[in-house]
């Protein structure tokens, strides 16, 4: 399992990608690569037709100063598109209220293919039109994004 971390509290914008920033667990089999702030490479190289992972994400998010109450959602991307089945959605009472938000989901890698994962901050509002989601939410420091091979 390899799971990488937020080291600092960051601001993340609608569409953003929340900055996973430190190794807490490395992957020491090359499967899993740190391409950028956030954004993970996950490698199909295996003798089976496809790899399978794991991929969690989880963390406290809150709406920041500034920003109005609406729902705020979190979930996992693979290839830049969310994962529909990986949104997860809170709506805290209040500005500043933070809520712990827990999301995983199956990615499946064609043997000698990569796809990239990260966690992005989405729009909640999508049930209700006549809402405009904030423009950002605080993700508290010691998020994490883990990938764990399970095939």
């Amino acid at each position: 399992m390899a799971s990488y971390v937020t080291t600092t509290d960051a601001l993340v914008a609608l569409n953003g990608t929340i900055p996973f920033d430190s190794v807490s667990i490395p992957c020491n089999k090359g499967n899993v690569i740190p391409l950028a702030p956030g954004i993970l490479n996950l490698k199909g190289n295996t003798s089976n037709r496809f790899a399978r992972y794991e991929v969690t994400l989880q963390g406290n998010i809150q709406i920041p100063t500034g920003g109005a109450v609406t729902p705020i959602a979190v979930g996992i991307t693979v290839n830049g598109v969310v994962v529909p089945d990986s949104v997860a959605i809170v709506t805290p009472a209040a500005v500043g209220d933070y809520w712990h938000v827990s999301t995983t989901t199956s990615v499946t890698v064609p043997c000698g293919c990569c796809v990239t994962v990260s966690g992005t901050y989405v729009d909640g509002t999508e049930d209700d039109p006549a809402t405009t989601p904030t423009p950002s939410i605080q993700v508290r420091r010691k998020a994490s994004l883990d990938v764990d091979r399970i095939a």
